[in-house]
């Protein structure tokens, strides 16, 4: 199993390469002068070339490139001869260890994304750093509603198949999972938080930290929390109600529940210590991949709701074409993917013995 799980990982490296080579090769070919959009209107020649000097924007895109990699990796290496961007500046970089060869300084440290372009050198690291947080809690909120209510409904549904019930719900998930979420959010935040706000007391828009009136300093706000949190948790909602439902008729109707019922269990008993737990891989693999969407999907209604994360992030980035920023959190999105693809593989050897990780 140890194995298996180191190949998994190895792959994931591999995988994580291959996007970062994209994200590279994608915003390099687009037009425009990095430098100049350093500097926007305080440019000059001079201070051009100063800048495509330092951060190698000068060089050919084979050793950009190389540059690129080296900022990223974990293990990055550095001459001391060079004058300019190769050269170790541990004043950019998180350095846990270094070891001197001969002329060339080798780095342990943290992966290092470079700095924004708009945000008056600001890094990219501390960027997402504060605003990934924001969106982990709305993604995992917004999951914790579909799961919760798609697995009990999904439960319902099974239980009073072809009733009024069981096609009400199938409508209604058909409606969830057809509407876009920019719909849903700008409907929501206007009836929910404008029309209907006297008996809700939720905002329209608004983050987790707000800034006091008064200038005391930022608090939480959590109800800001509950309208992108349900926006965002209505199409998984309506995945994991027909997948529960689906999963779960074809369990009941195996030999060995059939033999639960014939030893007097009640239904509750029959799902809840054998049919569940074997229901639950399609909703697992449901469940990870929106989860992992959601960070990046989130886009929209962060934006729409004005939620503080890194979805708003980037479409601010893309405003202000702030290359770095974009492709940070690009990388940091593909990294979570690969992360949580792996977990869910460990999962899958938990609910069910029979499958092994490959």
């Amino acid at each position: 199993m140890l194995q298996n799980i180191f190949n998994k990982i190895l792959y994931g490296i591999l995988t994580l390469f291959g996007v970062v080579t994209v994200v590279f090769l994608l915003f390099n070919v687009l037009p425009g002068d990095p430098a100049s959009m350093m500097l926007d209107e305080r440019q000059d020649e001079s201070q051009l070339q100063v800048i495509r000097q330092k951060y190698g924007f000068d060089k050919p895109m084979h050793i950009q490139y190389l540059y690129y990699i080296n900022d990223l990796s974990p293990l990055s290496f550095h001459s001391q001869k060079t004058a300019h961007y190769t050269k170790l500046d541990s004043g950019k970089y998180a350095v846990g260890a270094k070891l001197s060869i001969g002329t060339v300084d080798v780095v342990l440290k943290a992966p290092y994304l470079r700095q924004s372009f708009q945000k008056n050198g600001k890094s990219v690291s501390s960027i997402i750093s504060e605003t990934l947080p924001n969106t982990a809690i709305l993604a995992v909120s917004a999951i914790g509603i579909a799961l919760i209510l798609g697995v009990l409904f999904g439960i319902l549904t099974a239980l009073y198949k072809d009733t009024f019930f069981d096609r009400f719900v199938a409508i209604v998930s058909t409606i969830g999972m057809s509407v876009p979420s920019f719909l849903s959010a700008i409907v929501f935040a206007w009836l929910f938080g404008f029309v209907l706000t006297e008996y809700t007391n939720l905002n329209m828009t608004g983050s987790l930290y707000e800034v006091d009136d008064f200038g005391e300093g930022v608090y939480l706000e959590w109800k800001n929390l509950v309208l992108p949190a349900i926006v965002l948790g209505i199409r998984p909602l309506a995945v994991v109600i027909q997948l529960m439902r689906n999963s779960l008729l074809e369990v009941l109707d195996m030999d060995y529940i059939r033999t639960a019922k014939a030893k007097g269990l009640s239904n509750f008993q029959v799902i809840r210590k054998h049919a569940l737990k074997n229901s639950l891989n399609p909703v697992v693999t449901a469940i990870s991949g929106w989860f992992a969407s959601m960070l990046a999907g989130a886009v929209f209604v962060e934006y729409i709701f004005n939620w503080n994360g890194l979805g708003k992030e980037i479409v601010d980035a893309l405003n202000t074409l702030d290359q770095p920023v974009i492709m940070g959190a690009v990388l940091i999105i593909a990294s979570l993917f690969i992360v949580i693809n792996i977990l869910v593989d460990m999962i899958y050897s938990w609910l069910d013995p029979k499958v092994r990780l490959s």
